[in-house]
């Protein structure tokens, strides 16, 4: 029977063709709205551990269990880094990578559904950013397909990966130094937005190299011989004050922030040790490679003034942005057939409450998805912030799909972009990119002209001016020691909020939030 359906398609008209895959479409759409309970567990879940980078182990076991009991053949601890892993399923065919990010932000818990702001747990992580909606999403859509393609009998491989530390951008590109994506034909990545949408070309962000810079110099009394001490302190802030005289001269588009995170122990000890953290971001592999390099004589020159040595590590890198075209068109026109999720009275009224409680522009959920973006209606110029998926966009053909499960008008990077990631309007974005990524992998599994497109799009088009070059030594290795300190010590008191699918039907009624908020 599958043999007549497959042969049938093979010789239907061009329009019959497309309705035949629309049906298969359809079928994993379908698929995906069976799993609306689960993805609602899962998006509610992962916002409750609140686990930031190299420390998202509950996360790790919680989404991989699902992963196995479908199926896939789960490997942990995947380039070195023990939080990380892959799920793969499929023994012949095209490989398909699906990712998304899992990591919070430190600092930023956050009672969901509520209109002001009000910690968890003070001091704890946070999903200021969302990301704990994004691998429910992957995880739907792989399953659906691989479903899908086993029902039809259509060949294809499949490797999910999560973003690990994507708020450090410390991972991605160790996974591909590490041949992670070797022999992967293409990738989809999803991030959190308050609309839906894709895009192509030149992703108008910066790519960056994140440093730590150690000082060392001499102990001594600070204040009964000073004057035997050499001030390790003295060289961080030597460095610092040299790196701002240095930005008057530096390109428009780059980007460059720092935090001292050791300035010593008390003030009559001069310190014999200081560090200080750099992010370098800029528009191309040159440029991050120049401003690292300057970087580096900045510090050695803080050095030799101050009589202290200085050694630097990195910490991260994540390469400049670059989604291929094929690819992108073929998700819009099923990002376009998914359409906005239903969003209801109480979801626009919730919206409105949260953006009136703290004083943000008005503006109601959107019903209309994005149009395609193309590199021209990108400010390309000036650069910006970064994703280390651009590591993997100069590895395999790759796209990035946002998907609507926040409000707008929130900040990012901050507790308000966490209010509504365990509410119903996170679990409805996150169920309608689900289908848009299963639709996606069905194109590309089944269409080979569009993969070979795909390739040609990246070799031609996206390696013509530049090839993948990061700093990155085979002396370098992930930074899987940052945040453990951090979650060693609040993961406790976090566990008690754990959401508890089995007794709640969500995570805002084991809460006792009301949503929309009552007045």
């Amino acid at each position: 029977m599958l043999a007549a359906l497959l042969t049938s398609i093979a010789i239907l008209p061009a329009s019959a063709h497309a309705q035949a895959d629309a049906a298969l479409k359809q079928e994993a759409a379908a698929h995906i709205d069976g799993q609306a309970k689960k993805v609602q567990e899962m998006v509610d879940s992962i916002f409750s551990f609140s686990e930031p980078g190299f420390q998202e182990f509950k996360t790790q076991e919680y989404i991989t269990d699902i992963l196995a009991k479908q199926g896939f053949k789960i490997t942990k601890g995947v380039a070195g880094i023990p939080s990380a892993w892959t799920a793969t399923w499929g023994d012949s065919g095209p490989l398909i990578a699906l990712g998304s990010d899992v990591d919070g932000l430190l600092g930023l818990s956050q009672y969901p559904g509520m209109t002001g702001i009000k910690p968890m747990v003070e001091g704890a992580p946070g999903h200021g950013e969302g990301h704990n909606a994004g691998m429910p999403l992957i995880v739907a859509a792989a399953i659906a397909a691989k479903d899908v393609m086993v029902k039809h009998g259509i060949k294809g491989r499949l490797m999910i990966w999560p973003g690990i530390a994507e708020e450090l951008l410390a991972t991605k590109a160790y996974y591909v130094k590490a041949g992670l994506f070797n022999g992967v034909d293409a990738c989809i990545f999803t991030h959190v937005a308050s609309g839906f949408g894709t895009g192509y070309g030149d992703g108008g962000n910066n790519g960056m190299v994140s440093v730590e810079y150690m000082f060392k110099g001499r102990t001594s009394h600070a204040a009964g011989a000073p004057w035997a001490g050499r001030s390790a302190l003295d060289g961080v802030e030597l460095m610092d004050i040299a790196w701002n005289f240095r930005r008057e001269h530096l390109p428009l588009s780059q980007r460059s922030h720092y935090v001292i995170t050791n300035g010593g122990g008390q003030p009559n000890i001069v310190p014999g040790e200081a560090t200080v953290w750099y992010y370098f971001r800029d528009r191309s592999f040159k440029a991050i490679r120049d401003l690292y390099e300057t970087g580096n004589k900045v510090s050695e020159a803080a050095a030799m003034a101050t009589d202290t040595t200085v050694s630097h590590r990195i910490l991260g890198y994540a390469a400049p942005n670059f989604g291929n075209k094929p690819m992108a068109e073929a998700a819009q026109a099923n990002i376009e057939t998914v359409g906005m999720p239903k969003w209801t009275a109480d979801d626009q009224a919730f919206t409105k409450s949260v953006q009136e409680g703290l004083g943000f522009k008005v503006q109601p959920l959107a019903d209309k998805v994005n149009p395609l973006v193309d590199p021209s209606e990108r400010n390309s110029g000036m650069g910006g912030g970064s994703d280390d998926i651009g590591d993997i966009m100069w590895t395999v053909p790759t796209i990035t799909i946002r998907f609507p499960s926040n409000i707008p008008s929130m900040i990012g990077h901050n507790v308000t972009s966490a209010i509504a990631m365990a509410t119903p309007i996170a679990h409805k974005g996150a169920i309608a990119g689900a289908k848009a990524v299963a639709m996606t992998v069905l194109d590309l599994v089944t269409t080979p002209a569009l993969l070979a497109e795909a390739k040609k799009y990246q070799q031609e088009v996206q390696f013509k001016d530049e090839k993948y070059d990061p700093v990155l030594t085979d002396e370098d290795k992930p930074a899987i020691w940052l945040n453990k300190d951090i979650m060693d010590k609040v993961r406790p008191e976090q566990a008690k909020y754990y959401y508890n699918p089995a007794k709640y039907k969500s995570y805002l009624d084991q809460l006792g939030i009301a949503y929309p908020p009552k007045n």
